[in-house]
């Protein structure tokens, strides 16, 4: 069971209520999220598209627009080098329409997960230079290509970077880190040292947005510049016409830059959250034919959509395409005019991803009877050895193991030379740090604290598996998950008004999670299991006052099921879905919904954990 811990952050939280007309409890949830001054409180609560960064505050990007118009005004060709994940396919399509929005001969190459790998490499730039590209313009990639952009200059092309990740360095002998930026004509990455933008935590696509931002304000002002010196009225209104059409696009491009920054699951924090928050807005009502396509194979039309529904439902069937297929797939939707087109498209997106969780589930499975037969379960580093996994599945599974057990996991499956595998860890571990200790093994690795990926030569599975617990220096309370409690609760207090307050504080996701709520004795009066697998719970419940009210659980059907065996014994458990019981009593986490249901709305308790 989780380890379960209140928040105890300190604030006059009466006060702040007051000042921002919000009730006590959102002033103390804001508090947990560690937002304490007036101005940042205010943000939070009520930012707007005003609000974003400046987009020109990016190190490089004037010089990079400048380059990039002068490449468009000579017709040369330009070739935008993404990645086939989520924001390498939204970082891909917005630098393409706005570089068309300017006239620019440019086309567009994904890499193949499998194929080519992740970024830019020789292949790719030898096909470049056959196919006559002048400029290479690379989104959601770049960094730490170095030496593929070298070869690059080599062979007479140009490269421009627009990145996010973290800059590659070398620490020098007297312990200073030196980076390695690649030689490009310029580097647009808010994580490089030169770089004075007011927040670093942008993904690619964001980047890209901001990239095309200025290319668009560069681009009007010399078409007036032209205008002027034609004296022409003619001219004047054509140029007042594409000024329109480009805030029309940009206004456009928002919704894509929102999608890739849950889709990147970048903190929901700063811009993000402005970006997310209207983006989700526009997205139910988009004109783009592909997402709107998208949305609807997923049944999500006409549906108020939140940061859920694209890391959860729509952003995955992209995935799918770079994980099963080819991610150009998911472009070619996104570009599509026709919308009975981009339908047919988001349908096999869709098939996509319905056979990847298919395969996911039997991964898992699969993961999970090896290591409890084997007993490496009992591991604190656990490697587990899929060979005949598809390579791109290893890291959401290593995730799933990960939530099961609570453990650093690495999931291995066979490749064409050698082993891939991917990790995901827990809080306590630094996934990157511990890889480094044993360095030798590998034939490439790289990462962060809590993901990582590797290959290596079959014969060194045991190996690593043994010199990573070796290592490993973690106790029995690192591998115990923690609940943050924002706010013990009584039910009494959940109203009709409060839920909708609660509104104000989405997007919820990585950064920003939804608040965490604790109510103690809790009856269960009576239920029944609901879904066509069986794996949603919906109850009746009573508080110490004896008021009622409707209780969902959407958790572990079977973990639930056994817990209230074990703790209240088969007669009483029976007499819950079979009549009515009196002494099953819990203590629970939640979260006050409201329910919708044939147009009639109710306010529901969404149960997260549970304990005797």
């Amino acid at each position: 069971m989780a380890k379960w811990m209140v928040a105890a952050k300190k604030a006059d939280f009466n006060a702040i209520a007051e000042q921002f007309r919000i009730d006590p409890v959102l002033a103390r949830i804001i508090r947990n999220r560690d937002i304490t001054e007036e101005e940042d409180i205010a943000l939070f609560l009520n930012g707007t598209l005003e609000n974003l960064h400046n987009p020109r505050q990016l190190h490089d990007i004037e010089k990079a627009v400048a380059y990039m118009l002068s490449r468009i005004e000579e017709k040369a060709s330009i070739r935008i080098i993404g990645d086939y994940d989520i924001d390498g396919i939204c970082s891909t399509y917005i630098l393409l329409r706005g570089l068309q929005a300017c006239g620019a001969k440019v086309d567009t190459v994904i890499p193949h997960r499998i194929k080519d790998g992740y970024g830019l490499n020789d292949n790719l730039i030898e096909e470049a230079h056959k196919d006559g590209i002048d400029t290479i313009i690379t989104c959601d990639n770049g960094i730490a290509a170095s030496q593929q952009i070298a070869y690059a200059r080599e062979l007479g092309m140009s490269v421009i970077v627009t990145d996010h990740h973290e800059v590659p360095y070398e620490v020098q002998e007297d312990g200073n880190r030196i980076e390695l930026l690649p030689p490009a004509e310029a580097v647009i990455d808010p994580k490089q040292e030169a770089c004075h933008y007011p927040y670093d935590g942008i993904c690619g696509a964001v980047v890209a947005y901001k990239f095309v931002q200025v290319l668009l304000e560069e681009y009007e002002k010399r078409t007036e510049r032209k205008t002027e010196q034609k004296d022409s009225l003619t001219d004047g209104t054509e140029a007042a016409m594409e000024k329109e059409k480009h805030k029309e696009l940009l206004q456009e491009l928002l919704e894509f830059a929102a999608f890739a920054t849950v889709g990147d699951v970048m903190e929901l924090l700063d811009e993000n959250r402005i970006l997310v928050k209207y983006g989700l807005k526009q997205m139910v009502h988009t004109k783009n034919p592909g997402l709107k396509a998208l949305i609807e194979v997923n049944g999500l039309q006409g549906k108020t959509l939140s940061a859920y529904h694209i890391g959860f439902v729509l952003g995955p069937c992209l995935n799918a395409t770079g994980r099963l297929d080819t991610a150009s797939k998911a472009l070619q939707m996104l570009q599509s005019k026709d919308f009975a087109q981009a339908v047919t498209i988001a349908g096999e997106l869709k098939e996509l991803n319905d056979s990847r969780k298919e395969m996911t589930r039997k991964g898992t499975e699969e993961a999970i009877s090896l290591m409890e037969s084997s007993g490496i379960v009992k591991d604190k580093v656990l490697v587990v050895y899929l060979p005949e996994c598809h390579e791109s599945l290893a890291g959401i599974i290593a995730g799933r193991i990960k939530e099961k057990y609570h453990k650093p996991v690495f999931v291995l499956t066979r490749g064409e030379e050698g082993v891939k595998g991917s990790g995901r860890s827990i809080e306590a571990y630094h996934m990157y740090e511990q890889m480094s200790l044993c360095k030798q093994l590998f034939t490439r690795y790289g990462g962060h604290k809590m993901a990582a990926g590797l290959s290596m030569p079959e014969e060194n599975i045991e190996e690593f598996r043994q010199t990573l617990n070796r290592n490993c220096q973690l106790s029995d309370e690192d591998f115990e998950e923690k609940i943050l409690i924002d706010v013990p609760m009584p039910l009494s207090y959940v109203r009709k008004d409060f839920v909708e307050q609660l509104g104000r504080l989405e997007p919820f996701g990585n950064g920003n999670p939804k608040p965490v709520f604790a109510q103690k004795n809790v009856r269960l009066l009576q239920g029944r299991v609901l879904g066509k697998n069986a794996n949603v719970g919906k109850y009746r419940i009573m508080d110490e006052s004896g008021q009622t009210y409707d209780m969902i659980y959407f958790g572990d059907m079977d973990k639930w099921h056994t817990f209230l065996r074990e703790n209240f014994g088969e007669q009483e458990t029976e007499k819950l879905y079979h009549g009515r019981s009196d002494k099953i009593v819990i203590q629970m986490i939640y979260y006050p919904d409201i329910n919708v249901y044939q147009g009639k709305e109710s306010l529901q308790i969404v149960m997260q954990d549970y304990a005797k």
